[in-house]
């Protein structure tokens, strides 16, 4: 443990953040990566990661400032804990592994302000991360700001999320998490809208990414970003816009006695390291009970991405059901207006005849009260507690499996509070739940098992509204294991092998098949329709029959954000090899599948980009493979 120790404050003096004051580390189980924590002779408190003794965020500010408290500055060390080990074990029904463990190294940090309010901020240093977390004390609290910054060296490079400006867009549903990334800038690049940057957030300096996020939202705490500005590369952790609330809600948290805050979360290591961890989970609360049986993952067939609201009607969720049977899917989302163009009796009739197909039926809601002006029904059912309760018990007896609930007003403690308490009331309903329009689950889905999938991103449903978007569509799908889809499940709604009304589809199928195991998602909601699945061959459809409706554990092989990506997933004794390559040239990939056994079946393009073709690969330790411009593939070893 020394030399651990003497490594860490070692890479703390190197930086250009360093402070000639008493400081104090906790390293990782492995020993490579470590914390130091520092006092200031003004009162302040720093801390510094480093990874093999070598820097990965500078002297970075900690603290909390509430109304008559001030616990960032003129603050007197109290002592801390001695290292602690840490350990866990839990279960996943939608992540890159079933069956997940946690080990990490614990210490706690005390300090006092001159009115003897007291902080203690809380390392967690894991072999994969780093995460902190605050526990503020005093007669009341109210949040005002987080002196929380993240230092990363000169010349690292980020790719990073805008932040969408409160009450903008589409009816003034922003924030919904849905901009495209900046991709492979310098540190200190301004956002370039005024809310910031969202999470999680990118980073590489050197050898080592960074992967920054939170985690631990019980609904007593707003959400929070990073600012817009990050002068020299220091990030500062930012809240939400006073328009982000539940009407009449509160924006900021506060609490009578006492405080924690969520855990800030960053994934640390090399590109495999971070897209293989589960630190987004990790940090989350454990969930009431084990898995209930009623909680299924699947696939689920969706006629709104391509046909928009006019196909709402009976007949045509009808032939849904049929197309979900016929593929061996698990579900039907039934997407909005359904209570006008369908009606509450017929809904009825289509889940009891989904239910004799061995389908469930999934139902559209607007979550939205008076934050902003989507006309979408049916609305207002999900307001209050009651309302809730009333109408998830007539979907229940309807036969309905789960909701769809779209359109919140972004990231104030009391919309957050709104979120959980949805989740709590649809799990004692015993309905699955997917919220769209909405803020990043951040570990929701550990929490609560019944949220299956969340948007939270610009996800197939953008390239069928302009032709920009799907242009852009390639480097944006291959940012999204890196980022959006790294901790969290994410309901993309790939994938489209036919036609889109007015538009010219820039990727060629093999992309769009892959799509459907590169993204995690508990109900994989297939955006494509009967008439452009019926051409598809035989083969192809039996894999997409065929696919895992959740994934034992995954592994990554190879890639670049935004440039190209290669993931192994397993599910029994089958692994599931899927790659895209977003560039506008062939890339030839040799890929290490050593650990997987035997040979298999590789699904991609044909000669036409609508066309597909298969071939037997074997695997071992440089597996070639082509792959065309905007393409992709899936390699099925059994």
């Amino acid at each position: 443990m020394n030399l651990i120790r003497i490594l860490g404050v070692a890479a703390w003096a190197a930086t250009p953040f360093a402070l000639a004051q008493p400081a104090d580390t906790v390293a990782s189980p492995d020993g490579k990566l470590a914390v130091t924590v520092a006092s200031a002779d003004n009162g302040t408190i720093t801390y510094g990661i480093s990874r093999d003794g070598k820097p990965v965020l500078g002297g970075s500010a900690l603290g909390l400032v509430f109304d008559g408290a001030d616990l960032a500055s003129k603050l007197t060390p109290e002592g801390s804990t001695a290292p602690q080990r840490v350990t866990d074990n839990y279960e996943l029904v939608s992540g890159k592994r079933r069956h997940v463990s946690y080990a990490a190294n614990e210490r706690t940090w005390r300090y006092v302000n001159p009115a003897r309010q007291a902080l203690a901020v809380t390392f967690r240093v894991s072999n994969d991360g780093v995460a902190f977390r605050y526990q503020a004390s005093g007669d009341k609290l109210a949040f005002r700001t987080e002196a929380t910054t993240f230092a990363l060296p000169a010349g690292s490079k980020a790719w990073l999320q805008p932040m969408s400006v409160a009450k903008t867009g589409y009816q003034r549903t922003n924030p919904s998490y849905e901009e495209h990334y900046r991709m492979d800038i310098p540190v200190g690049t301004a956002s370039p809208l005024a809310a910031g940057w969202v999470f999680p957030a990118l980073f590489r300096t050197g050898d080592t990414w960074v992967a920054l996020t939170e985690a631990g939202m019980d609904g007593s705490f707003h959400a929070s970003r990073l600012q817009a500005d990050s002068p020299g590369g220091v990030y500062r952790i930012g809240g939400p816009a006073p328009e982000e609330t539940y009407t009449n809600g509160a924006l900021l948290a506060s609490s009578q006695g006492s405080m924690t805050t969520p855990w800030r979360v960053l994934a640390i290591g090399s590109l495999a390291t971070v897209v293989d961890s589960t630190l987004g989970t990790d940090l989350a609360a454990p969930a009431p009970a084990q898995i209930p049986a009623w909680v299924k993952p699947g696939h689920s067939s969706w006629s709104w991405a391509i046909l928009k609201d006019d196909f709402t009607n009976f007949d045509t969720q009808k032939q849904f059901i049929d197309y979900a049977a016929a593929m061996k899917w698990d579900y039907t989302l039934v997407d909005a207006y359904w209570d006008k163009k369908i009606g509450y009796d017929k809904l009825k009739a289509l889940a009891t005849y989904a239910t004799s197909k061995n389908i469930g039926l999934l139902a559209w809601y607007n979550s939205a009260g008076a934050w902003n002006d989507t006309d979408m029904t049916p609305r207002d059912r999900m307001l209050t507690h009651e309302s809730r309760v009333a109408e998830f018990k007539r979907l229940r007896e309807m036969g309905v499996k789960g909701i769809k609930v779209d359109f919140f007003g972004g990231d104030g403690q009391s919309m957050i509070r709104y979120y959980t308490e949805i989740l709590k009331d649809a799990y004692d309903a015993q309905l699955l739940v997917n919220f769209h329009g909405a803020t990043l689950p951040r570990g929701w889905s550990r929490t609560w098992p019944n949220l299956l999938t969340a948007e939270a991103v610009r996800g197939f449903e953008f390239t069928t509204f302009t032709q920009e978007d799907q242009d852009a569509i390639a480097p944006h799908a291959a940012m999204l294991p890196f980022t959006r889809n790294l901790f969290d499940p994410m309901d993309f709604t790939p994938l489209a092998f036919g036609d889109i009304p007015k538009i010219r589809r820039t990727t060629r199928n093999g992309f769009e098949l892959a799509e459907s195991v590169l993204f995690v998602s508990g109900i994989q909601h297939f955006a494509e329709i009967p008439q452009g699945m019926a051409p598809v061959p035989e083969y192809v459809k039996a894999l997409l029959r065929d696919l895992p409706r959740s994934w034992d554990d995954s592994r990554f092989i190879a890639g670049v954000p935004g440039q190209y990506a290669v993931i192994a997933r397993k599910a029994g004794n089958s692994w599931y090899v899927a790659g895209i390559n977003a560039q506008d040239t062939e890339q030839a990939l040799a890929l290490d599948l050593s650990f997987i056994q035997g040979a298999g079946q590789l699904v991609t393009d044909g000669a036409g980009e609508r066309q597909f073709s298969k071939a037997a690969l074997s695997a071992g330790k440089s597996v070639g493979i082509k792959v065309k411009a905007k393409s992709g593939f899936v390699a099925v070893f059994n």
